[in-house]
């Protein structure tokens, strides 16, 4: 497997990942009442979001393999 197709798996999946948890967030309440859990999440869903962009830039300008 090349390692374009394998950095864009990568980026599926956690893309997937933060999305979920970005908008299971939405249907919590106010932020007034945030709790640590929800900041771990909070976290957690960055840096899904931040592996998907590094894995697709990664995709975007691995050299084709032969």
């Amino acid at each position: 497997m090349n390692d374009r197709r394998r950095f864009f798996r990568v980026f599926v999946v956690l893309f997937a990942f933060g999305v979920a948890n970005f908008l299971r967030m939405f249907g919590k309440p106010a932020l007034t009442t945030i709790r640590p859990v929800d900041v771990v999440q909070l976290i957690g869903t960055g840096m899904c979001l931040g592996g998907a962009v590094v894995s697709l830039v990664f995709a975007l300008t691995a050299p084709p393999s032969s």
